[in-house]
């Protein structure tokens, strides 16, 4: 499952990223990394851009950049 596939208020664990080195090191100077649990703060129509929680940190991602996260809820 990807990440894209959530919706407002749902919490996940991140499984893998299929980024290149240039957006893993980017994701996880964030603190998005492999075993993390996040939430889902929320979306923009068409889930355009998404805003999550890893941590304290609230992050926004691109929908190309959230397809690329492999998670499973919880």
């Amino acid at each position: 499952m990807r990440l894209t596939e959530l919706s407002k208020g749902d919490k996940a664990v991140i499984i893998k990223i299929y980024a290149d080195k240039a957006l893993k090191d980017r994701l996880t100077s964030f603190g998005v990394m492999r075993g993390e649990e996040l939430i889902v703060k929320g979306c923009s129509i068409a889930k355009q851009t998404m805003e999550i929680e890893v941590g304290s940190t609230l992050i926004a991602l691109r929908k190309d950049e959230a397809a690329k996260i492999e998670i499973k809820t919880i």
